[in-house]
């Protein structure tokens, strides 16, 4: 028998610390993190579910227009002639490879009652202008859009700048707001089946959904679906929800004519984050969002989206927690904050813990030292196979939510290419959720420290939860992104070439920045 050596007694040292009570708790905690992710994905599953087969059952009862509502009386010219007329504002910035598509989708509702679209840019220098001129002298004739510039904003980030400007030229007449990102593919009915549910509880403050990511193929675009993944369950609930997705939020028009709740003073006065400042005035008002069981939209992402460009998203996501209205919103930011940054390593932990202890088994079995002549303890590889059946279980969740999703938006989009699972990869969906869970507390504590964020080219710095000053880069400077994070967008124009930078390189300017001494205010 060959003696140890130091590689053995490192191995074998660590894997007995991994059997102590607390390594055992650690790894127990990790199970029971993949045991909750799959009973909430289970739970969201089955609210999608259920409106498939209600779906399925009005079309064998004879509607073949279940996908744009259960009542095919309600598509009857009576009906429609009374539908509310609707402003949807699209804020858009930058052009990328499924924007035309996403655009088309969007301006050809099947809403039946009046309608107008606001396609509101900063300037008639972004690349989307002459595309979506084009679009709009296509369809004039069939729809009525607009083209609406903002100019710059200078109290809240351009997103909200470009929404209220929006707002501002509403018709005057438009009952509901909607809000859209440039991102969202919207099906035939959903604009109306929004309407319907307002018209039927006027008490509800917002309506949203959310959306359905289909990785490109990327790393980054997998961690990116990874990260919308668990955040779905909230919004699955077929009804009322806590949570606020800026892509898609309907709300009543009166509510912005009259600045009701402070909903316009809080998105202008230094307002950074749409969804999370308008889920706090809903929470400190204790007004009611909503999110529909049909209120899932494909998504899909760059096919070139790199890990520098997932980087910089996760960056952005964790800076709005950095953002808030009031003071409780701060502390319910900062429970969030925390709570995620525990729950995000302590996925990650276990699986560390048991990489080492597989290792350790095997290179004990390679050098023909027994287990038991080791005084080896099983526990670490029993809590090993509990880890690895919990992961399974999770996936499948995840899996089969996705796999409920995906045929619900083939039925609500009878006309559109079908989408398909085939092109998931759950090895690398299973890479991502460790990657993903690993990188969140680093972005936000970078956010909370740094204050200041850059987002296609502007830089926005934070006092007291909100904005208090805006940087716009020059485009020729280095640090100014050409494209954007998910769509890939061209921010400038096409003639600059894509980003080469991995994540590496983003991280390490990411570091330069952090030591940089802050600028006095």
């Amino acid at each position: 028998m060959s003696s140890l050596d130091s590689l053995d007694f490192f191995l074998f040292g660590l894997s007995t610390d991994f059997t102590s009570p607390f390594s055992i708790f650690v790894q127990a905690q990790g199970c029971l993190i993949c045991l909750l992710l799959a009973f909430g994905w289970a739970c969201a599953a089955f609210v999608r579910n259920r409106e498939i087969n209600r779906i399925k059952k009005s079309m064998r009862n004879g509607n073949d227009f279940a996908f744009l509502c259960h009542d095919i009386n309600e598509l009857e010219h009576s009906n429609q002639a009374d539908l509310p007329r609707v402003s949807i504002i699209m804020p858009l910035k930058g052009f990328g490879e499924h924007n035309l598509r996403n655009w088309r989708t969007q301006l050809t509702s099947l809403y039946g009652g009046p309608q107008e679209f606001l396609l509101v840019l900063e300037s008639t220098e972004d690349p989307a202008y002459h595309a979506v001129l084009k679009l709009v002298s296509e369809l004039e004739n069939t729809v009525d859009a607009k083209i609406v510039i903002a100019g710059l904003s200078t109290t809240c980030s351009q997103k909200i700048h470009n929404q209220l400007v929006g707002v501002e030229k509403m018709h005057k007449d438009s009952k509901y707001v909607l809000f859209l990102d440039d991102d969202v593919r919207l099906h035939p009915g959903s604009i109306g089946a929004l309407v319907r549910e307002m018209e039927k509880n006027p008490e509800i403050f917002i309506q949203t959904g959310y959306p359905l990511d289909l990785p490109s193929g990327s790393l980054g675009s997998y961690c990116i679906y990874e990260y919308h993944m668990p955040c779905s369950m909230g919004f699955a609930t077929g009804g009322q929800t806590f949570f606020l997705w800026g892509g898609c939020m309907m709300m009543h028009a009166e509510d912005f004519r009259k600045d009701n709740c402070g909903v316009v003073s809080g998105l202008r006065d230094g307002g950074y984050s749409d969804d999370m400042t308008l889920a706090a005035i809903a929470g400190a008002h204790k007004k009611l969002i909503s999110s529909p069981p049909v209120a899932v939209f494909p998504h899909p992402l760059a096919s070139d989206l790199n890990f520098g460009r997932y980087w910089n998203y996760l960056r952005k996501q964790t800076f709005v927690l950095e953002s808030y209205v009031t003071k409780v919103n701060q502390i319910m930011n900062r429970a969030l904050f925390a709570v995620h940054c525990y729950l995000s390593w302590g996925f990650v932990a276990p699986y560390c813990m048991a990489v080492i202890q597989v290792a350790a088994a095997l290179r004990f079995r390679a050098r023909e030292f027994s287990l038991e002549e080791m005084n080896y303890s099983s526990a670490g590889l029993s809590m090993v196979w509990l880890l690895a059946t919990c992961t399974l279980v999770a996936l499948f969740s995840m899996w089969n939510l996705t796999r409920i999703e995906v045929l619900l938006c083939n039925i609500l989009s009878p006309e559109a290419p079908r989408l398909s699972l085939t092109s998931y990869n759950w090895c690398k969906v299973f890479i991502a959720m460790l990657v993903d869970n690993f990188l969140y507390p680093i972005s936000a504590i970078r956010s909370h420290f740094s204050q200041s964020i850059n987002w296609s080219g502007i830089i926005y710095y934070l006092k007291d939860g909100k904005i208090n000053k805006i940087e716009r880069i020059p485009k020729r400077q280095d640090v100014c992104p050409v494209f954007t994070d998910l769509g890939g967008k061209h921010l400038y124009g096409r003639k600059g070439l894509p980003t080469k930078g991995s994540f590496l390189s983003s991280l390490s300017k990411t570091l330069l920045q952090w030591r940089q001494p802050k600028r006095s205010e």
